[in-house]
């Protein structure tokens, strides 16, 4: 009997053709050069407490950010309360200083009315 080379020619052109696969940890293997302190590879056991401080401390920025956000917006919520606060103060003082009765009778001296100087008298109809 014949032997398949059929089967033989489709293993051989499967087969990778740029030898290991580079990953994202080869890479940071070969960048950071960490080799001299942990060994070959990385330990699988250090893993998940690496994860949980590197969220721990992507939190803590969050948390800091959002902290510093709020202290900004709290200030100039209190810069506007200090300006509209002085604005009414201010608009009170006009409002009390125009309707005294001097500056009343100032302001309706050129249409030809002018204060009183004796007191109103009560007209009264008999019946």
């Amino acid at each position: 009997m014949s032997q398949n080379t059929f089967k033989k020619k489709l293993k051989k052109s499967n087969a990778p053709k740029s030898g290991p696969r580079r990953t994202i940890f080869t890479w940071m293997e070969e960048k950071l050069n960490i080799t001299p302190f942990i060994g070959e590879g990385v330990p699988v056991q250090l893993v998940p407490p690496i994860g949980f401080i590197a969220l721990l401390a992507l939190i803590y920025i969050y948390s800091n950010h959002r902290a510093e956000n709020m202290v900004r917006k709290i200030e100039k919520a209190q810069q506007e309360v200090e300006d509209l606060r002085a604005d009414v103060t201010t608009l009170e003082a006009e409002y009390m200083l125009s309707s005294m009765q001097s500056e009343v009778a100032k302001r309706v001296a050129n249409q030809g009315i002018e204060e009183l100087s004796e007191p109103p008298i009560k007209i009264q109809i008999e019946e």
